[in-house]
């Protein structure tokens, strides 16, 4: 929601790179998607004048300072409120889609505890494994958290999935003690059918 927010301020970063080698000009995109930041041209970037910016907007500027490249940093606010909203709306929308995506890789989260409930594999190695995708799940909601300035709308629902996610965990976790700590059947009676 934009509507009842202060005029937003925002940095708009102009930048120029040599166009070979190319991996200059991906290092400086890839810094400033992983930022949040959003593209309104070729070499032109804006991001909200908040302080969880700032190191992933230096970061990618001495990146383009050391590939040769030139930058300029601007504040600026919209012309109007309108052009101010719009530009917001623009960021929230960016900022939807990177919801979307994190609630699809909750689901894909889910079905793979489906998949080893389903097929009983409950050892340690795959709850390790499992333990780490949830906590990829946690760092990246934790950084999209922090983008999400103007609280784009699948948010709430992004979190519910997240608390979903750890819950489906902690059931996996629950079904893997008990079977590494109750007796094989077959072997407390012999090994016999």
């Amino acid at each position: 929601m934009t509507d009842n927010l202060p005029l937003a301020r925002w940095i708009v970063l102009l930048v120029k790179l040599p166009s070979e080698p190319s991996r200059h000009r991906v290092a400086v995109w890839r810094e400033l998607r992983k930022v949040g930041a959003l593209s309104l041209g070729q070499g032109v970037w804006a991001v909200p004048e908040v302080l969880v910016f700032a190191p992933g907007v230096q970061r990618a500027l001495e990146l383009t300072e050391k590939s040769g490249g030139e930058s300029i940093s601007l504040q600026a606010v919209g012309a109007s409120a309108a052009d101010g909203a719009g530009l917001a709306a623009m960021f929230t929308a960016a900022r939807e889609d990177d919801w979307s995506e994190f609630v699809a890789d909750c689901g894909k989260y889910e079905a793979e505890l489906d998949k080893e409930i389903r097929i009983a594999k409950f050892t340690l190695a795959e709850l390790e494994e499992e333990e780490q995708s949830l906590e990829r799940l946690r760092r990246w909601h934790r950084d999209l958290k922090a983008r999400d300035v103007f609280i784009a709308p699948h948010a709430a629902e992004a979190a519910r999935r997240l608390q979903h996610c750890v819950e489906r965990f902690e059931d996996y976790s629950e079904r893997v003690f008990v079977a590494l700590h109750t007796p094989d059947q077959s072997a407390s009676d012999g090994g016999l059918p």
